[in-house]
């Protein structure tokens, strides 16, 4: 296996065409472990570690723009009242030794449908920053999900950054695995209410092949949007919404019929969490 270095930016592009068979690497949290229990062993590695540029953010036109080598120790500690969806995943990202090491940017090259940022990230509407020798694309994150670890990327393309909207209302991520930490999620639920044009945002995470919405349940309850208190009925249908949207498989964390009642279940409390704080004023 060959080594590559990259100090900047643009040598990481140079080495990227000159070797599209390089796995990119970052914090290592997923790469490192595929290799260590021989899952699968890359040609080449490109490490990203070196080059400062990727490890900043900024605000741009109501976005957040975050770069690749941003650690979800950092979402948590920096971005968590901007992005409050992101920063509650990032919180249930492996152990805190993971979490100083581990991006969104290695969550999204992984691709799988068991990562911890997929949910926050469609119920946002997210924009992944993809960059190569020849130019910049910008793929929004519903069409960067291809199929079971795969993903929208050219060979020769990197992830630079992510662009993720300024919250516009209460955002809720939920989790279930088979204990409390360092725990491979089973499935998870993301919402995000927009309280000023009242739509919703939603992601469902480990219950499909890629990470996806509950398109249909969005509809719904922008078109029931509550005039006072939660409706239980409205609550209850939504829940059946996402359910229905997802397409789980029995493996060895969970079974498809379990997954898909507990979407339901996280669909109705993450909604009714956020309609409590859209009511209090934005008091979670």
């Amino acid at each position: 296996m060959d080594f590559l270095r990259a100090t900047t930016w643009a040598e990481a592009l140079r080495m990227k065409a000159d070797r599209p068979d390089a796995t990119p690497v970052q914090g290592g949290t997923d790469v490192m472990v595929e290799i260590n229990l021989d899952k699968g062993r890359p040609k080449a590695l490109l490490d990203l570690t070196p080059v400062a540029e990727l490890t900043e953010w900024s605000v741009e036109s109501g976005n957040i723009r975050i770069g690749a080598g941003v650690t979800y120790t950092r979402i948590i500690a920096e971005l968590a009242d901007r992005l409050p969806g992101l920063a509650q995943a990032s919180r249930t990202v492996g152990s805190p030794q993971i979490r100083n090491r581990g991006t969104v940017a290695g969550n999204l090259g992984a691709a799988s449908p068991a990562g911890d940022s997929h949910p926050p990230l469609l119920a946002s509407g997210a924009i992944v920053e993809a960059e190569s020798v020849d130019g910049t694309r910008m793929i929004p994150v519903g069409d960067f999900y291809t199929g079971v670890k795969r993903h929208a990327l050219a060979s020769h393309e990197l992830i630079r950054a992510i662009h993720v909207p300024v919250k516009r209302g209460p955002q809720y991520f939920s989790k279930i695995g088979t204990r409390n930490a360092m725990v491979i999620a089973v499935c998870s639920f993301g919402i995000a209410l927009n309280a000023e044009d009242r739509t919703v945002g939603t992601g469902i995470g480990s219950a499909a092949p890629t990470p996806r919405r509950a398109v249909e349940a969005e509809a719904f309850l922008a078109g029931n949007w509550p005039a006072g208190d939660l409706d239980p009925a409205v609550a209850k249908r939504f829940g059946e919404l996402v359910a229905a949207a997802a397409a789980p498989i029995d493996d060895v964390r969970g079974s498809s019929g379990y997954r898909v009642h507990a979407l339901a279940v996280m669909a109705r409390r993450t909604l009714g969490w956020a309609w409590q704080e859209l009511r209090n004023g934005g008091r979670s």
